[in-house]
């Protein structure tokens, strides 16, 4: 924590205000799911489909020589933000574009997702179990692949009615088959984007002004952004890698950070306590 009294304050904020006063917004990849197990990599929604027999081994790797060429540029601190973004595009553009030729099935991802060894960080039940006891909305906003995202949530059987997602969502003809992708593309450093294009699901959440925030990348920091009379903001980050390159930045951005923690027990105690007061 880079001001542990500043913390302190939000949070008792919170917990007079009470949950009724309360949303919470979160990326996916990395931040609700883990980076990790047991020192092996656990995958992203794009990496789902990567790993899986959807997918043909020409295309498995023209996708990861994109990820090679363009994900040391995402973290790049030596380029703006403004610097980064053609790239994001650029690489998010041409990933749709190989998937959309790989004519993916719609009734075929949900085998993908229970075949990857994806998974929601520890402590995943009580969190969006208490989040929906409470009806305290859970907006999530994700630069990955919005069908698979669901897949997932729903293969844990926490895709509760409080949660809603803004994310990549892919397009299908008539046969179920992938034909392109839908609305504007989200990518990294978009997310604020994906709140002020949908004013009306925000307009319901305005008497909602404390908000808890959780990411995993400095582009999840704007993620609550488009949200009207915020009072309160505490913005929790997991830092899953390259730990001395970006703990400085972290630190001076995030409100707490999380160093290498793959559990969500963080955000069930400050809820417990915004809830209960204990």
């Amino acid at each position: 924590m880079r001001d542990r009294g500043r913390v302190e304050e939000i949070i008792q904020n919170m917990y007079r205000a009470g949950p009724n006063a309360l949303q919470v917004i979160s990326d996916f990849d990395m931040t609700l799911t883990r980076f990790a197990n047991n020192g092996k990599r656990c995958p992203t929604t794009y990496n789902i489909l990567e790993n899986s027999t959807l997918i043909s081994e020409d295309c498995k790797t023209k996708m990861s020589g994109l990820f090679e060429k363009y994900y040391p540029i995402e973290f790049d601190q030596s380029l703006s933000v403004e610097e980064r973004v053609p790239h994001m595009v650029e690489w998010w553009t041409r990933a749709h574009d190989l998937l959309v030729e790989q004519r993916i099935r719609k009734d075929q991802l949900a085998k993908a997702v229970r075949e990857s060894n994806a998974m929601l960080r520890d402590g995943y039940q009580l969190f969006f179990d208490t989040l929906k006891d409470l009806s305290i909305p859970l907006l999530i906003f994700s630069a990955g692949v919005g069908d698979i995202l669901e897949e997932v949530i729903r293969h844990n059987e926490v895709f509760h009615p409080n949660v809603r997602v803004f994310s990549n969502y892919m397009e299908y003809d008539e046969n179920g088959v992938l034909c392109g992708f839908k609305g504007q593309l989200i990518h990294t450093f978009n997310k604020r984007e994906g709140a002020l294009l949908n004013p009306e699901q925000f307009k319901q959440l305005q008497d909602r002004p404390n908000i808890l925030l959780l990411g995993d990348s400095l582009g999840d920091l704007t993620m609550a952004d488009g949200v009207q009379n915020v009072q309160n903001v505490l913005r929790i980050g997991y830092l899953n890698d390259k730990v001395e390159d970006r703990k400085e930045s972290y630190v001076s951005s995030y409100d707490i950070v999380l160093v290498k923690d793959e559990t969500l027990d963080v955000p069930n105690a400050i809820l417990k306590y915004i809830i209960e007061g204990k």
